[in-house]
């Protein structure tokens, strides 16, 4: 993994910092980074703290996204809540809710005393958190879509092409079953790439009102999907031979790939660190594969990861602070390193550019997939995304209804009825509480 600015994008953007003072504005920031994402966290509030002498940004790590959104619900109700809180995308629509907790991040960033314009964040990452005006409310941050890896050395094995199409996937596990070769593909965070995003990628509704963007009054249609359906059932047909091996909800499943017990494995683009660091074999990324059943090309995958909500409750001194670091990370130079670092796709397009003029995508191949996914088609209102309320709940009842059909406990088409139909109660007690 090349990332040629970790050192020379901070020392340039730290050159012209004044040195710190002693009275300085804290500015808290709660997190869901753990690890080396949360590393590079510190590494982006330590660089900022350096560069003035006003304020100082505390990043705090306070568990996995729900953990965090709950943790700063939580502390609102409290009267502590920080200024600032990462809520991956799920979380959107509660966000948006929450009438008199949050700033939006356009009214922020407009009420500062710098110079900044929404139009410098890539169209698909911004149109998923902004109005329909096209103001956006929280900031984006890390942004990611599901890809399909690939052990290049195991296709060569069976001496196949990488699928791109779900036929060619049982095919391949055709191929490496005859080399004795079981596992074909598993993947993770199944809700988001197997339902929300397969949906996308064939255009098709996930729910009524354009995916929740039109209204809270909405409705999952996941059960009427008849291919969907027929694709999760032969997948789940699939592991009497060994072709698909479920490995849990979230990023379990990914020792299944790097260890080279599965060939395929979909999940987010942002898993290219751990490629790296765990994988002794040769791996790519490529785009999700088709349904050939559901349609002749793909339309485009819609993203994942968080943003960087502000929170109200404050001095009206403090969001100066907010907004200025918020420009701070935006800055090409930090996106730029922050793309190439974590596998995140960059969030503005002067970072994109960045990155190709530095010869990334050249010398790590595929790293661009995510971005072409996203950008592939101009979105429709089946995959500009998803604005569901309760929809962090509503994916543990799908992940739990997928999880009796990977045990045999009913078929593709009970699960996602059931899915539909307990997801949809819960989503008219959004709307009960929030209209």
């Amino acid at each position: 993994m090349k990332s040629t600015l970790s050192m020379t994008a901070m020392a340039s953007v730290m050159a012209l910092a004044a040195p710190a003072a002693m009275a300085q504005t804290e500015i808290n920031f709660w997190h869901a980074m753990g690890g080396a994402l949360g590393e590079k966290v510190e590494e982006m509030a330590t660089a900022y703290n350096e560069s003035q002498d006003d304020f100082v940004v505390v990043p705090t790590y306070k568990g996995n996204y729900t953990e965090n959104m709950t943790a700063a619900i939580a502390a609102f109700r409290a009267g502590e809540q920080p200024h600032i809180v990462q809520v991956f995308e799920v979380g959107t629509a509660t966000m948006m809710a929450a009438q008199g907790a949050i700033k939006p991040v356009y009214e922020v960033m407009e009420n500062a005393d710098i110079e900044w314009s929404s139009d410098a964040y890539l169209p698909a990452v911004r149109s998923y958190y902004s109005t329909p005006e096209g103001q956006l409310l929280s900031l984006p941050f890390n942004s990611s879509t599901p890809v399909m890896w690939y052990n290049q050395d195991l296709l060569d094995q069976a001496g196949k092409d990488v699928p791109q199409t779900w036929d060619e996937v049982f095919e391949l596990a055709d191929a490496l079953q005859a080399e004795g070769h079981e596992c074909a593909v598993s993947f993770g965070w199944q809700s988001w790439s197997m339902i929300e995003n397969y949906l996308a990628w064939h255009n098709q509704p996930i729910g009524t009102q354009q995916n929740g963007f039109a209204g809270f009054d909405t409705e999952l249609t996941i059960d009427e999907s008849e291919d969907l359906a027929n694709l999760l059932q032969r997948i789940a047909d699939s592991q009497e031979d060994g072709t698909f091996v479920y490995g849990g909800r979230r990023g379990d499943s990914l020792p299944l790939f790097t260890s080279g017990e599965c060939a395929l494995w979909i999940n987010s683009s942002a898993y290219y660190p751990d490629m790296v660091e765990q994988a002794e074999f040769n791996f790519g990324q490529t785009m999700l594969p088709l349904n050939t059943e559901a349609a002749d090309a793909p339309q485009n995958s819609i993203i994942g990861g968080a943003t960087l909500w502000v929170l109200s409750g404050h001095e009206d001194a403090d969001y100066q602070g907010v907004a200025e670091f918020f420009d701070f990370i935006s800055q090409p130079e930090i996106q730029a390193d922050w793309h190439m670092s974590t596998g995140y796709v960059p969030i503005t397009t002067a970072a994109y550019e960045l990155a190709q003029e530095q010869g990334f995508y050249d010398e790590n191949p595929g790293t661009q997939t995510a971005i072409e996914q996203l950008s592939l088609n101009e979105p429709t209102a089946n995959s500009a995304g998803l604005r569901f309320g309760n929809f962090v709940q509503i994916r543990d009842v799908i992940n739990e209804e997928l999880e009796d059909l990977w045990s045999g406990d009913q078929t593709a088409e009970e699960a996602l009825s059931n899915a539909a139909e307990r997801g949809n109660a819960m989503l008219r007690d959004f709307e009960d509480t929030n209209m």
